[in-house]
């Protein structure tokens, strides 16, 4: 009788609610309503889920519910419904990177959700997040386990570098299959055992082509481009990644002539392809070459244009690397770091701060890359401090590299105090940093500070690098600590294996010219190899004849001069000096003689100083200042007449 009408909605269901109607809450809200209204597992589980903060949440008993036998298909059923709804839910969260939040689903879920496949997606979830404990934990409680749990472990033990472990686990597995080995000979590739993988691979039972590309890319990643290109010859089939792992191999190893001839013979080219044949040769210099493949390429995609951008700016042509910049349409933090670092790198600092004003304008947030490019270009404490604030803001103050390039910025600009402080703030320090300390504290004169930041550092188990060695004996130099100079200097090789470098010869000839061992600091130069002697050494030495006076050894320092570097006017300079303060008339007019009828150019002095955050450089005989008249006048009407009516000129 009923089943041919049709429902007719009454007037009155489709009349609005009055004023005095309570609204109905939105679908989340009711959803948590119910599940509050109901004492199921599901429900309480939503709970949790939805009020993390919430150490426990109550939920109201229901009243006892008769419930009749079910068959079992059905429970087996709504069993699966349920496994598949966590995995799904917990899948989800993992791809958004929100571990904690997985993981309390998949504590809270109900016994007929729990199995294989709920245990597999977390496992998998423990592994990518690197919680490589974690993941064997659940592991060794899952009762039952397929061969993609045991695959994702052995992966994971490879990802945190434990081989070992990872080979133990993959001889007890039950059952393997392609994806199984091509995980472990991965495993060694990654970790620079490629005699391992290589021997796995050979053991293989069969192969398909990811494996075959794994290998191949192991070869090229360990620079073994011959064994790379003799197994890519041998492959029964090859897909794009094999092919654009080759010709990158080709490429990185400086064999461009084969990497052309490999991409003009691939059967199918994509945009990673044409992608990497611009990069690999604006890396090689053939900048002209890479902007031919550039403008031959079907379709571009931001990778594209971020390598072409790169490859005009390491070639010197800011120009039309902006042109380029200009003209890219889906700009990402790449394209902004590249142009931004590119105007760094060539002294355009103006250029920079507007690009990285334009960025911060579209949205796009700065990351540590671009701070650091934008900090080396400060001239100022403020400009340091107004860029230490957006750090803060933006909440990157733990990064290690950025607090690095705080602490030695800070320094440039004359503020110890902060560069002190910004070191005491950094959580994690690593060599750099302590170096980078102790630089600070050399320059501003803080010999005995920098040698104690010295040993601090040897104490928390940091080892020194070359340039750790060139601040402490920089620092011994300023405290005149002769002694512990010459003992770090032997401890150099002797101790930490590392070659002493020119930096490491000219501190200690400072710092033995400095104390008045002139003729000690003579022998250390005679002492290094010929390519390591230069002007600036050489200078240095003279410096330390022209402070005790020494004659003789100037002298011979002129000679070695004249034969090293005749070109250079800074060490005939301060030998000249060297002879008119002892008046050796003859002498020092025979060196002016030397320079006036050489090509040598004498660099002109010049003096800074920064005026409402702006920083003013004046060279001797600028007329490139913009305001260089106005200088002069008040030089010549005011500051010299006052100079000469002071009494310290007369005398």
């Amino acid at each position: 009788m009923l089943r041919g009408r049709r429902r007719v909605l009454s007037p009155l269901s489709l009349r609005r609610p009055s004023a005095d109607a309570k609204p109905r809450p939105p679908p989340r809200r009711r959803a948590l309503t119910l599940a509050r209204e109901s004492g199921t597992t599901a429900a309480r589980a939503l709970l949790q889920l939805e009020l993390p903060f919430q150490a426990t949440v109550a939920v109201p008993s229901s009243p006892p519910i008769q419930i009749q036998p079910a068959r079992d298909d059905n429970c087996s059923t709504s069993g699966d419904q349920d496994a598949a709804s966590y995995a799904a839910m917990v899948d989800r969260h993992l791809k958004q990177r929100d571990l904690p939040r997985a993981e309390a689903l998949f504590r809270a879920a109900p016994a007929t959700a729990r199995g294989l496949r709920l245990d597999t997606v977390m496992l998998g979830g423990y592994v990518r997040a690197g919680r490589v404990d974690r993941a064997r934990e659940l592991f060794d409680g899952m009762p039952e386990r397929n061969v993609v749990a045991w695959t994702s472990m052995v992966t994971g033990y490879c990802r945190a570098g434990r081989v070992h472990e990872a080979r133990q686990l993959f001889d007890v597995m039950p059952a393997r299959n392609v994806v199984s080995w091509t995980a472990m000979v991965q495993g060694y590739a990654s970790n620079g055992m490629l005699g391992e993988a290589r021997e796995l691979f050979d053991r293989m039972p069969s192969r398909n082509v990811v494996a075959w590309t794994v290998m191949v890319k192991a070869y090229v990643d360990g620079g073994q481009i011959q064994e790379a290109w003799e197994l890519f010859d041998r492959m029964p089939e090859r897909n794009s990644y094999s092919w654009n792992a080759m010709i990158s191999g080709f490429l990185g190893a400086g064999m461009v002539d084969e990497a052309v001839e490999l991409f003009e013979s691939m059967p199918r080219r994509n945009v990673v392809s044409w992608t990497t044949m611009v990069t690999g040769l604006a890396k090689n210099g053939f900048a002209c070459r890479a902007r031919d493949f550039f403008d031959m390429m079907p379709t571009k995609d931001t990778a594209a244009w971020n390598a072409m951008i790169t490859a005009h700016a390491n070639d010197g042509q800011l120009n039309e690397a902006r042109r380029l910049f200009d003209s890219t349409l889906a700009k990402d933090l790449v394209t902004w770091n590249t142009i931004i670092e590119a105007y760094t790198k060539n002294g355009h600092k103006d250029e920079a701060l507007n690009i990285f004003l334009q960025m911060r304008r579209s949205g796009v947030s700065p990351s540590v890359s671009t701070l650091i490019s934008i900090l080396v270009t400060s001239e100022s404490t403020m400009e340091v401090k107004q860029i230490h604030g957006m750090i803060v803001a933006l909440g990157l103050l733990s990064e290690t590299s950025l607090g690095n390039a705080l602490l030695a910025m800070y320094s440039r600009s004359g503020d110890l105090l902060s560069a002190w402080l910004a070191f005491k703030r950094l959580e994690e320090k690593d060599t750099i940093t302590w170096t980078s300390v102790m630089q600070a504290f050399a320059n501003h004169g803080c010999g005995y500070n920098a040698l104690q930041g010295f040993a601090q550092m040897l104490r928390h188990g940091y080892k020194p690098s070359s340039t750790t060695f060139t601040a402490v004996l920089s620092a011994c130099s300023h405290a005149g600590l002769v002694e512990k100079g010459r003992d770090i200097f032997k401890s150099i090789y002797h101790v930490y294996g590392v070659e002493p470098t020119i930096e490491h010869c000219s501190c200690l000839v400072d710092l033995l010219g400095r104390a008045g061992y002139v003729r000690g600091a003579k022998e250390i130069v005679d002492g290094m190899q010929q390519c390591m002697r230069d002007e600036a050494i050489l200078g240095t030495l003279l410096g330390a004849c022209m402070m005790h006076n020494d004659v003789e050894v100037a002298r011979e320092v002129g000679k070695d001069l004249a034969r090293f570097d005749p070109s250079g006017s800074g060490g005939y300079t301060l030998l000249a000096n060297v002879f008119a303060a002892h008046g050796m008339r003859d002498e020092t007019a025979n060196v002016w003689k030397i320079m006036r009828g050489s090509s040598m150019k004498r660099t002109p002095g010049f003096s800074q100083i920064e005026v409402n955050l702006r920083n003013h450089v004046f060279y001797s005989g600028d007329q490139e200042h913009p305001q260089h008249t106005e200088i002069y006048e008040m030089l010549n009407d005011t500051l010299v007449p006052q100079m000469l009516g002071s009494s310290w000129v007369g005398s």
